[in-house]
């Protein structure tokens, strides 16, 4: 079995899903199974269900976790959209006070075919969307998304949509990609307000 729970760098994250509709050639998973204390970030035929999600959670010792508690693993979270509500409205209840961050591609409303961003608004503290690339057509060469040229915008709808619910978001790039991307990247985040974090490529 995949881990569910794991830890990196003072954090706890949860592992969801492995699904998602973009094939980004940078994309950590493509290094190897797993990353931080995890055994594998692989599930086998499916995903987890949410009493599996909760008994894992139930039997993590969340006593040393110093920092935010992430959605993050081999897959897009929102893809598991019905269980990453649940989970993260159950991990409220049994944490109160716990910060909760999603790391997403933004790209929630299309695979849910429905607007999404007051809902995990309402239950996620802080959002890093995955900007990744300056214009549409630069994203699609990069990321091959399944949604094509939908894609892009549908991105900075969702951002926005965060932003303009007082959400805590923050847009991010790997540096992977071109200076002049990175740079042209900091203007749209400018011109959103919504900051932007260069993230370093770690193969």
């Amino acid at each position: 079995m995949a881990s569910i729970v794991y830890t990196y760098e003072n954090h706890v994250y949860l592992n969801i899903t492995n699904a998602c509709p973009c094939k980004c050639e940078f994309c950590i998973r493509n290094n190897g199974d797993a990353i931080g204390d995890a055994s594998t970030l692989w599930f086998e035929g499916h995903s987890p269900s949410f009493d599996e999600i909760k008994g894992e959670i139930d039997a993590f010792d969340f006593s040393d976790c110093s920092g935010e508690i992430v959605f993050c693993g081999y897959g897009e979270p929102t893809c598991a959209y019905d269980n990453l509500i649940k989970t993260a409205k159950y991990l409220k209840e049994k944490l109160p006070g716990c910060k909760l961050r999603l790391n997403t591609n933004g790209l929630s409303d299309l695979i849910n075919k429905k607007p999404t961003a007051q809902e995990i608004c309402g239950v996620i503290d802080s959002l890093s969307i995955s900007l990744n690339a300056p214009t549409g057509e630069k994203y699609e060469a990069l990321c091959h998304p399944s949604f094509k040229e939908k894609t892009y915008p549908a991105i900075l709808k969702f951002a926005k949509e965060c932003k303009d619910l007082n959400a805590n978001v923050k847009f991010t790039v790997v540096d992977v990609i071109p200076k002049e991307d990175i740079e042209e990247c900091k203007k749209i985040s400018e011109s959103m307000g919504i900051p932007l974090r260069v993230r370093t490529y770690e193969a």
